[in-house]
């Protein structure tokens, strides 16, 4: 999107600088023909004939004038359009950059919740690991402290046994 933006900026400041240039020569030849005009204006002395190629030529001196002042706005207008149109590339260039930017820190931040979450799930199931050995142990305490019980119970019964016989 940046490099067609860029292409486009740059056909639009080239077109930009060629309606320049025609506008010029536009306003030149506009100037010319008013410069001739009046020339032949001044000149008293032409005859009939010639009289009438003036007044001829004037006329269409006048509308080639008329003619190219309209092409010559015309011509402001597409150069504002092109101008609008520069403007409104450049900043959607810069919003696509801030854009980018934004997208590459909202990267960084997924990788290191992906990361946490990583180590979360390793701390669970060590967390796992260990309540699994906790209820072994527990279980075998229980098996020992029954055992325990167990003699303890015969060897009182073994005591009261031996006291009831002496």
């Amino acid at each position: 999107d940046r490099d067609t933006d860029k292409k486009r900026i740059e056909e639009l400041l080239e077109e930009n600088m060629v309606l320049e240039i025609a506008q010029k020569q536009s306003m030149n030849e506009s100037a010319h023909l008013g410069w001739e005009l009046e020339q032949l204006s001044k000149s008293t002395d032409l005859a009939d004939s010639e009289k009438s190629f003036v007044f001829e030529l004037n006329e269409c001196a006048s509308s080639r004038i008329l003619k190219l002042e309209k092409d010559n706005q015309s011509l402001q207008n597409t150069i504002q359009e092109l101008r609008d149109a520069s403007l409104t590339s450049r900043e959607s260039s810069l919003k696509f950059v801030e854009l980018e930017k934004e997208n590459q820190q909202l990267s960084k931040k997924i990788e290191k919740l992906q990361n946490q979450i990583e180590k979360e799930k390793q701390s669970n199931q060590d967390l796992e690991t260990l309540s699994e050995e906790l209820i072994k142990d527990k279980e075998q305490l229980q098996v020992v402290m029954e055992t325990l019980k167990a003699d303890k119970d015969r060897q009182v019964q073994t005591s009261q046994m031996s006291y009831k016989n002496t």
